[in-house]
């Protein structure tokens, strides 16, 4: 059994055709990370919520298998994913099986 999140096929092909700008991109991350008042769980809840709000439904599995590392229950993971439905509308609510089959996953 695979425990470690897997990434999307997209971000993979990034790190192979571009790994000066991935490296670049990857210190700004861990830098924001760094900055983050946030515990590391809500800061995964949170950035589940902006990528259904984006629609970047290849980072979503990848995420929700960090959260639930972290502790995250699948109602959170729900919740997360909903939490922009007011402010966007139904458009989140194509993220919702993407999420919970990641988080169903073992």
């Amino acid at each position: 059994m695979n425990t470690k999140p897997q990434v999307s096929h997209a971000f993979l092909t990034f790190g192979q055709e571009a790994p000066g700008h991935q490296r670049a991109w990857m210190e700004t991350v861990h830098q924001l990370d760094a900055a983050s008042k946030l515990d590391k769980k809500t800061g995964e809840l949170a950035y589940i919520a902006v990528l259904a709000a984006v629609r970047l439904e290849s980072g979503i599995p990848f995420h929700v298998k960090q959260a639930k590392a972290l502790g995250a229950t699948r109602e959170e993971v729900l919740s997360a994913v909903l939490v922009g439905l007011p402010a966007i509308g139904n458009g989140v609510i194509s993220s919702l099986p993407i999420a919970l089959q990641a988080f169903d996953e073992e």
